[in-house]
């Protein structure tokens, strides 16, 4: 095996994979990637098989489906409607065979007093719920649709208690047969800021991408599969610059414009020129974070979007024609 890359801080798969793929000789056995191209999506779905596969993408073993879509960050219901469907279609897909009346835990991860990290509970506020009237009212309902909880649990700094202790506490309760996790991530591309969708089956670690682990959301701690939906909501102001200087150089390359100076710049390792960056912009900016001024906007066409998904996908007898009669 050759010798491990330097990944960046990120929480998408894809963009591991992409830097692998940079470079031929890097063993990649272990890790299958296969991409479909629409009209107005892309998705990608990188499977992790291997423990070998695991050590060099820096991934658990599963399943990791990226959709990517600018319409994302757009008010384009038609176009939305393609992508519900596909995400519905790939959470059918991850989510445990079962017999009888499938039981779903939603958690919306965040902090719902900071605009970038509210995808979470917003979902949580569409999705629709059913496992109160299963309890209280059954004859209203059948079985075109699961028993669905959702819960918000906030962030230890509000609460101070570890998120995954609330979520574990519900479940030993409720004993769900799944949990589908939604959370804003972290992406060392600016371009991939709420345009990317990322759907995978082997949990998640609240706060990764920004360097804020906290304990994990998996089947070995929830007791049950864990789903995980996010999308990147925020960028790295390091990994931001040292995109921008890579563009950068490769345009004054293109110029011939001190082409020896740059072409150093160019040959310098990622880990050298993240650590470099760093170095220069902590004592002034500190650990920063970017995120568009239009976040706001942009959290209620992706939490639509997710959680029309996830209605689809868990509830038998709903389609995307009507999912909005129930949520309004």
């Amino acid at each position: 095996m050759s010798e491990k890359k330097f990944l960046p801080l990120t929480d998408l798969a894809i963009e591991v994979g992409a830097i692998l793929e940079k470079d031929e000789d890097d063993d990649i056995d272990g890790i299958d990637l296969q991409i479909d191209t629409f009209e107005n999506y892309k998705k990608t779905h990188i499977e992790v098989f291997t423990e070998e596969g695991e050590e060099i993408i820096g991934k658990p073993i599963g399943h990791y489906i990226t959709i990517e879509s600018e319409h994302l960050k757009e008010n384009d219901p038609e176009i939305h409607k393609e992508i519900i469907e596909e995400v519905a279609d790939c959470l059918k897909g991850l989510l445990p065979t079962h017999t009888g009346t499938l039981k779903v835990l939603v958690i919306g991860l965040g902090n719902r007093q900071a605009t970038p990290d509210t995808l979470g509970p917003y979902v949580c506020d569409k999705v629709l719920v059913t496992r109160h009237l299963a309890e209280f009212v059954p004859d209203a309902i059948d079985e075109s649709v699961c028993h669905l909880s959702s819960l918000a649990p906030g962030v230890m700094g509000l609460t101070g208690i570890e998120t995954s202790e609330v979520v574990k506490g519900v479940c030993d309760h409720i004993n769900p047969d799944c949990i589908i996790a939604i959370d804003a991530l972290g992406a060392r591309s600016a371009s991939r800021i709420n345009s990317t969708i990322q759907i995978s089956n082997t949990g998640i670690s609240p706060g990764a991408g920004i360097g804020n682990k906290r304990k994990k959301l998996n089947c070995e701690t929830m007791g049950c599969p864990v789903i995980a939906i996010g999308v990147p909501t925020v960028v790295d102001a390091a990994t931001l610059i040292n995109d921008t200087m890579d563009t950068l150089i490769e345009s004054m390359l293109a110029e011939s414009i001190n082409t020896e100076f740059y072409s150093m710049l160019r040959d310098l390792g990622d880990q050298e020129k993240y650590s470099l960056i760093r170095e220069v912009i902590t004592p002034t900016i500190g650990n920063l974070f970017v995120t568009p001024k239009d976040m706001d906007e942009v959290i209620m066409y992706l939490g639509n979007v997710i959680a029309n998904a996830i209605n689809i996908a868990v509830h038998p007898g709903i389609t995307i024609d009507d999912v909005n009669k129930y949520r309004y």
